[in-house]
């Protein structure tokens, strides 16, 4: 079950994008599992992908066609990575993508392929074809519930976030949705996102916006160290409300809004990782420098030691230390470090801080959302992690995966 997070009844729909949503029976029955987003004649598209060596064939795919030139539709299943698949792989995502081309009339590179789902398996290439008429039909802009429920694959919560700001000249809306459970951590942090805006705004400034927003959000997450195939994050813009953000006030009040719309989505995928029962922030403070308290964050993020004394909320907070130790920050006084969790603080000047009880820790590890403060007293640079404990229902998931 996800920590405190309930999934949207209503997302804004987004003036000049469609979508719609169907069971091809890719892998589930009785569930769509196949989405086609139409972003407009005019979108501009960004997107970041995984740095992952060996990323998948649709993410090679749509590098390629995003670098050709201007994308228009989105297709994306779950259910199949099409990951692992060398040539043929290829030649399946292209063969999608030609599929939506035919039908349209527009160039192939005008079709960005997008999957998730079990790697090493090959696309069912004929289900997809035989479902994109009736795909095409059923555009329409208010879907993206239905889209955000039918990428899912090991999710519990449909993930979707909306907000609306107003510039100078005029209102712009935001609406994205997002898969992610397992497999979560930065480059990019594991997942497909899709994002929306009726906002008009050139594919440079998009993408340096997404990059500025990826870097607090997605960047900053981690379920359980390991980076997919197939991660991949979008953000269209369709221009359809007029409205540009072309003075530095409105370029920052849609940059927060954009940053806004990632950080709840990358949240819920936290929220939601796989057999989560605790959602935990990292603060890393008074570093020399962000790498340094990056480094220090993500160490003890990633610590299974950590991760299962949360899930057991044993307040086992030599841990932490132990974590922090092993970072490698360069001339670490361990004799200046201090730590609180959910304002207990626990550690001062490197050791057991005065006045702490195991009561208290045990109140303060008992909760459900952890606040984990760690303060260098090296310089004034911070860092955000966001994470989850490892519960036994994380290796079950895992285990079962493909069955």
């Amino acid at each position: 079950m996800a920590v405190s997070l309930q999934a949207p009844t209503q997302l804004a729909p987004i003036r000049g994008i469609r979508l719609a949503s169907c069971g091809a029976g890719i892998r589930y029955r009785d569930r769509d599992d196949l989405v086609l987003v139409d972003a407009g004649p005019h979108a501009s598209i960004a997107a970041l992908f995984t740095r992952n060596a060996f990323c998948a064939a649709p993410v090679q795919v749509a590098r390629e066609h995003l670098d050709a030139g201007q994308g228009r539709w989105l297709l994306i299943n779950a259910g199949n990575a099409n990951a692992g698949t060398g040539e043929s792989g290829l030649r399946a995502a292209l063969a999608t993508c030609e599929g939506v081309a035919t039908l349209t009339s527009d160039p192939i590179s005008a079709v960005l392929p997008f999957s998730t789902g079990v790697i090493g398996e090959p696309l069912p290439v004929e289900r997809i074809h035989a479902a994109l008429p009736g795909l095409l039909a059923g555009l329409q802009e208010d879907a993206w519930i239905q889209a955000g429920r039918a990428i899912m694959t090991t999710d519990t919560v449909l993930k979707g976030a909306s907000r609306t700001v107003r510039l100078s000249n005029g209102e712009v809306t935001l609406t994205g949705i997002a898969k992610g459970s397992g497999m979560i951590h930065p480059d990019m942090a594991t997942m497909l996102a899709f994002i929306g805006t009726d906002a008009r705004i050139d594919r440079v400034s998009l993408h340096a916006l997404l990059e500025r927003a990826a870097d607090n959000s997605f960047n900053a997450i981690t379920v359980d160290g390991d980076t997919s195939t197939n991660d991949s994050l979008v953000c269209m813009a369709s221009g359809t409300s007029g409205v540009q953000p072309t003075e530095p006030e409105d370029m920052e009040i849609f940059a927060r809004a954009l940053d806004s719309v990632c950080l709840a989505l990358a949240e819920a995928i936290v929220r939601d990782g796989e057999g989560a029962t605790k959602f935990v922030r990292i603060m890393v403070r008074g570093a020399r420098d962000r790498v340094e308290a990056q480094r220090v964050a993500e160490t003890v993020a990633l610590s299974p030691l950590v991760k299962t004394a949360l899930f057991a909320s044993d307040p086992n907070w030599g841990r932490i230390l132990a974590a922090i130790g092993r970072a490698g920050v360069e001339d670490f006084e361990i004799d200046r470090v201090a730590l609180s969790v959910n304002g207990v603080e626990i550690a001062r000047a490197g050791g057991r801080a005065p006045g702490y009880t195991e009561a208290a820790g045990q109140r303060a590890f008992g909760q459900e959302e952890l606040d984990i403060d760690i303060d260098l007293f090296r310089g004034d640079r911070w860092y955000r992690k966001y994470t989850c404990d490892f519960s036994h229902d994380y290796v079950s998931i895992n285990a079962d995966y493909r069955s």
